[in-house]
């Protein structure tokens, strides 16, 4: 689709449908060469039936399912079972690929669909073992009543399937029947619980930043290292939780509200998980700098292996987080609480979320839920939303809840306190579409699985690796093994139905307890009372560690920096009732911004546990904070429309910092001059169609790259600076091609990437012109080399006007950061990694997008890569707990996710203009906005 282009008319949507099959018919008959032929009805057979009636087996009553005209669904039942089981009916109706793709991926068994490409990827993830841990929380950890939701919920997916072919569940499947002998399989409750692991993984905490400081240490000093990872800001930016203590085993919040406290801004834990040793994790049993040097080929490599998993719910590294915002009935125009919410992850086509409402017609003791939200498809429940009575929303914590051993291996066994300890073992068989399966043998310790047994790279290490002479020999080489929270069975599904009832915030605390893994934040309201009631959770397993504190690789052969563990053998985790939480604040307001939970250290108001040291540095966050603050201080009240619009928020904290600076350099091309007018006046705001905002982006990416690119080791460097070229150097696309191969890398994700991270890191650099990250080395005649801020910042805008004249032509008046910033929606897998035609077939796109890095608008793009958005706001939605039909939200996609449906996209340009979707939730609501009812029977 055209760029911001609208949905087409009913008879353009007729031409390109079928366009779209004679193509497909053209391309199976000259491609594919199996002579079959598909029709209209080919394309729509996988659509659902959304009116009439269809008997589903086992259930016990009738169960309507009211659409509304974006084919939004509303179920209502008359019991729990037959809730869940329309829900699993529907999902799969709807979205059966997907559903079928992530079982596959959270299984290990990729191969299984699309062949021998996938068998690497399938064993990493055999090897961590997700459908392992998932079969033994069903087996040994779930309530009852939740395994038996999750059943129904299966049998309804089962009922859909029951009879099907590929080509009536989606035009993905009977395209992969074309290719093998692939058959869907039943649904299993497992399937579901599988699901949270993949969820979890994405949200794993700070292993990429883990790997990459152990990879800056071959090349760069402690100092330098610190000077790349600054300590949180908290004499600037607001953490979620502003002050608290333990006290007899309970966390107690300081409610004052107020300022930040102006603490030291470490970050780091010095009481009950103190670090020790030189805060690297490998402390006197071998030197940083050693054991980084010796781990570089395996820490390569698995950085390599962690960006060729999937990334179902966002992509690794820095910047990748999530909005939300809870303001007390006292500060809004309706009297009670407002709640919005936005998790930022990967753009992907479906959305990862599905719009459902979950409705009982009578509550009873059979019938407990009356909820609305985003849920998962795959998935019993709600996982964002709101019941009747209580809202909630989440952002990622961001807790270091994974850390990765060195291990000292042997034939036998691997070394821990000078003892030889067999490994754990596990046998597994990929399975290979068209092909010979693959054995393999997973190796476990102490510490967790041994990652580097899935790569040759990962194997050994070099000979000539240097390591302290009081580390153990080194045999055939260190071996890597992870630590993870999640790869413990636990009770996070328990947690989602326990939130779909909650009733007050005492029981959404207890349900949040059980919410282990991942660890996320927690925002509250409700309605009771005069002004509605606010608050905030932090649940999670979030282990209390030994020695060391989660920055670096750790020796695992050494138990004193093993995660703790009680009297029974299991991990000591930080008890739910220490970790922090705060209700109805004085301030009258939340924000959760993936910035720090709590300042955490010794004395009055710090945290007395360590929960990281690598949050996101608080860009967004203060951003609504400042915006809520300055709008109670106009107004004194904040609308539904004012929460949509601070949502919307495009504003650069960078661009705020810099703009001034760059303005003052006296610059003598030009053309360079001419665009550097474009930043005079200008309100750093990165609407779409700015073309300061495209100018300024492009500085900031070239400022990244020259300063930091090629000082990085070579695993982690992004190239220098574009080359000095010129509009007259050639045609436009030769000069496209080379800005295109400037500054490029295969892996990203450890890379300056203009996320707020580098805000930081920049901010603190300014303050010294002659800083030695300065310098820049002389390319060509044109550019002599820098030695200063100024210098290497006047070079910076030169290669970024050369480089907009190659991307968007000699005319500054024709630029626009949203030619620069799009976003295509990729349809999963096969829209990736499948023959073009089908990608042209189920991708979508470009639309040109506003915000970018670390605005409240977040729609993410990476500097080593160019300007494509990355990461976006997923969905958006305003709950009014004053009345819940007044509740607004949008999602990136649509609720189908059948190519050439009517709700494939219907929501994606709404969502890029910052609309918002009535959300009816009453019956007499729903009622009204159905377009479509369709009645499920025994």
């Amino acid at each position: 689709m055209p760029a911001n282009e609208t949905a087409p008319s009913v008879k353009k949507k007729g031409r390109r449908v079928r366009l779209i099959v004679l193509v497909l018919v053209l391309a199976l008959f000259a491609g594919l060469g199996y002579g079959a032929y598909w029709g209209v009805d080919s394309v729509r057979a996988s659509f659902p039936q959304t009116t009439g009636s269809l008997k589903v087996p086992g259930l016990t009553g009738t169960v309507d399912v009211k659409r509304d005209a974006h084919g939004i669904p509303q179920l209502y039942a008359d019991n729990d079972d037959d809730l869940f089981r329309a829900q699993g009916f529907v999902h799969a109706q709807d979205r059966f690929w997907e559903m079928d793709v992530r079982r596959h991926m959270t299984a290990g068994r990729l191969s299984e669909m699309f062949g021998a490409g996938q068998v690497e990827t399938d064993a990493f993830l055999r090897t961590l073992g997700w459908r392992h841990v998932a079969q033994t929380e069903y087996d040994k950890k779930l309530s009852d009543e939740t395994k038996k939701n999750l059943q129904s919920y299966a049998d309804g997916v089962n009922a859909y399937l029951k009879g099907k072919s590929g080509k009536d569940l989606s035009v993905e499947h009977a395209a992969l029947k074309l290719s093998g002998d692939y058959q869907p399989e039943q649904w299993s409750p497992v399937d579901s619980v599988a699901w949270l692991k993949a969820m979890a993984w994405d949200l794993r905490g700070n292993m990429q930043d883990e790997i990459d400081r152990a990879l800056m240490a071959s090349k760069l000093t402690q100092a330098q290292i610190d000077e790349l990872y600054p300590p949180y800001p908290f004499d600037r930016n607001k953490p979620v939780v502003e002050g608290g203590k333990i006290e007899g085993g309970k966390f107690v919040p300081q409610t004052s509200g107020g300022s930040a406290s102006g603490g030291s801004g470490s970050g780091a834990a010095t009481g009950s998980q103190a670090s020790t040793g030189n805060g690297t994790g490998l402390a006197d049993n071998a030197t940083a700098q050693g054991a980084a040097v010796g781990l570089r080929t395996q820490l390569t490599s698995l950085a390599k292996t962690l960006d060729e998993i999937p990334a179902i719910l966002g992509p690794n590294g820095s910047g990748i987080g999530s909005n939300s915002w809870v303001i007390s009935g006292k500060y809004t125009t309706t009297g009670k609480p407002l709640l919005a919410n936005d998790p930022h992850l990967s753009p992907q086509l479906p959305s990862v979320w599905y719009q459902m409402g979950l409705h009982c017609r009578t509550a009873s003791a059979q019938c407990q839920y009356d909820v609305s939200g985003y849920t998962f498809s795959g998935m019993p429940g709600v996982v964002i939303g709101h019941n009747a009575d209580i809202a909630w929303g989440m952002t990622n914590l961001g807790a270091d809840v994974t850390d990765l051993y060195l291990e000292q291996v042997k034939p036998e066994g691997y070394v821990y306190d000078n003892k030889v300890i067999p490994f754990t073992t596990r046998d597994e068989v990929i399975k290979v579409a068209g092909g010979a399966g693959k054995k393999m043998t997973v190796r476990i310790t102490n510490n967790g699985p041994l990652v580097s047994d899935r790569s040759d790279e990962l194997g050994t290490v070099g000979a000539r690796a240097p390591v302290a002479s009081s580390a153990p020999d080194r045999g055939n080489g260190y071996a890597v093994a992870l630590r993870w929270t999640a790869l413990e069975p636990g009770k996070s599904m328990d947690a989602v139905f326990r939130l779909n009832r909650a009733k007050d915030f005492n029981e959404f605390r207890k349900a949040a307890a059980d919410f282990e893994v991942p660890s996320q934040n927690l925002i509250y309201a409700d309605g009771k009372g005069q002004s509605g009631n606010i608050g905030y959770q932090a649940p999670g397993r979030i282990p209390v560690r030994g020695a060391g504190d989660g920055r670096m690789p750790a020796p695992g052969w050494d138990s004193k920096y093993a995660w703790k563990t009680g009297k029974d053998g299991s991990v000591e985790y930080i008890p739910q009732s220490e970790l922090p939480f705060e209700s109805n604040p004085s301030r009258g307001y939340i924000v959760t911004a993936n910035q720090a939970v709590v300042e955490s250290g010794t004395g009055a108001g710090k945290y007395p546990y360590l929960l990281t040291t690598d949050w996101g540095y608080g860009a967004r966050s203060q951003r609504i904070n400042d915006l809520i603050e300055a709008k109670i201080k106009d107004s004194g009240k904040i609308s539904t429309d004012d929460m949509r619009a601070m949502q919307m928020d495009n504003s650069s904290e960078i661009a705020a910092l810099l703009t001034p600076m760059l303005a003052k350099i006296e610059v003598s091309d030009p053309d360079v001059r001419s665009a550097q007018k474009l930043l005079e006046g200008w309100n750093y705001t990165q609407e779409n169609d700015s073309a300061a905002a495209a100018y300024f982006n492009a500085v900031w990416r070239n400022i990244l790259k020259l300063a930091f690119g090629d000082k990085m080791p070579k695993e982690l460097r992004i190239e220098g600076s574009c080359m000095n070229v010129r509009a007259d150097s050639g045609p436009a696309d030769e000069l496209s091609e080379v800005v295109r191969e400037c500054g490029t890398r295969g892996d990203d994700s450890a890379q300056p990437d203009g996320g707020d991270r580098w805000f930081e890191v920049v901010r603190r650099l300014v303050k010294d012109e002659k800083s030695p990250w300065w310098s820049a080395p002389k390319k060509g005649f044109a550019q002599p080399a820098t030695t200063t801020r100024d210098e290497l910042f006047a070079r910076a805008m030169e290669d970024a006007r050369w480089e907009l004249t190659a991307k968007l032509g000699k005319d500054q008046s024709t630029w626009s950061w949203g030619r620069l910033h799009q976003l295509t929606l990729k349809n999963q897998t096969i829209g990736t990694e499948g023959p073009g035609f089908l990608q042209w077939l189920l991708n979508r796109g470009p639309w040109n997008l506003g915000g970018g890095e670390a605005t409240v608008n977040a729609t993410g793009w990476n500097a080593s890569s160019g300007y494509g958005v990355t990461w976006v706001p997923s969905m958006r939605m305003v709950v009014n707990l004053n009345d819940l039909d007044k509740s607004r939200w949008i999602n990136l996609t649509g609720a189908s996710g059948h190519a050439y449906n009517a709700h494939y996209t219907d929501q994606t340009t709404m969502w890029a203009k910052g609309e918002l979707l009535d959300w009816p939730f009453g019956k007499d609501a729903v009622d009204k906005a159905t377009v479509d009812t369709l009645t499920l029977k025994p």
